[in-house]
């Protein structure tokens, strides 16, 4: 295994760059000590996952879920409809302008 490495070593270039992947990946496995992030880094498993709204909501601009504790029922003031019928009315013009234009070719 040592032959191995001291052979790897041999090809690599002398003068190491902030772009070489085998120093970044060196310098990444290292303890250091005082490290407050070392801790965390290792065992971290995100934030713990909250229970998701299940069943049919209202599509919004940003395609955001309601939350978990959503009774269902759409306080609104409308807009979001307003806004995703004219999204749709929009397209179904150019569609039909696009249809028109290139019907007797």
């Amino acid at each position: 295994a040592l032959e191995a490495e001291v052979e790897a070593e041999k090809h690599k270039p002398f003068a190491r760059r902030a772009d070489d992947a085998d120093l970044n990946e060196h310098l990444k496995g290292v303890q250091r000590w005082g490290d407050p992030m070392a801790g965390k880094l290792g065992a971290s498993k995100g934030a713990p996952a909250r229970p998701k709204f299940r069943g049919p909501y209202p599509p919004n601009r940003f395609g955001i879920a309601p939350g978990y504790r959503w009774d269902g029922v759409d306080r609104s003031t409308g807009f979001e409809r307003k806004w995703f019928q004219a999204q749709n009315e929009r397209q179904a013009r150019e569609h039909a302008a696009h249809m028109w234009s290139v019907e007797a070719m």
